[in-house]
């Protein structure tokens, strides 16, 4: 009964009953309710399930990835900074600035006038006077503060001999 031959069928199949391999009842889906005290499932292996056993790595590379984000930010809004106060002060000694931007030399950390702990950016751009020179400038930045600067000053007109009256 179970095996199928003839004449026409020079092997031996098994007969296969395709409906009761479809029509078993499904597998109940209510959950058994487990008590507070009751230990996390555990595979055969005594280690957590996948889903359950990266977890605290997981955890680890997403608050790096957002101090990573935040320096990168902030790193961003300084270099804005600086190139905000580098043009303005190109402006102001009525002086050329070239490559229109700043570059970042130096980062470290320093203690912030309201104690906590924070970043000094030291930026570095040019300038020229008229075209055919290049000079350096030079920013520091501790937060957004500016610190220091060296670079094109205001042109100012002072006399030469200030005590010396002029022959008439």
């Amino acid at each position: 009964m179970g095996l199928r031959s003839g004449p026409d069928k020079p092997h031996a199949t098994p007969a296969v009953n395709h409906l009761a391999r479809w029509c078993r009842p499904l597998p109940s889906t209510r959950r058994r309710p487990r008590s507070a005290a009751a230990p996390a499932r555990r595979l055969s292996t005594g280690r957590m399930p996948w889903h359950i056993d990266d977890m605290p790595s997981l955890i680890v590379f997403m608050i790096a990835g957002a101090a990573l984000f935040g320096f990168w930010n902030s790193s961003r809004a300084a270099a804005e900074r600086a190139d905000i106060l580098g043009r303005n002060a190109c402006r102001a000694a009525d002086v050329q600035w070239l490559d229109q931007s700043v570059h970042s030399t130096n980062i470290r950390v320093c203690r912030m006038p309201n104690g906590w702990l924070g970043f000094e950016r030291t930026f570095r751009f040019e300038y020229s006077y008229d075209g055919a020179d290049r000079h350096s400038g030079k920013l520091v930045l501790r937060g957004d503060q500016l610190i220091a600067f060296t670079g094109p000053q205001v042109a100012t007109v002072r006399a030469l001999h200030p005590e010396q009256q002029r022959l008439e």
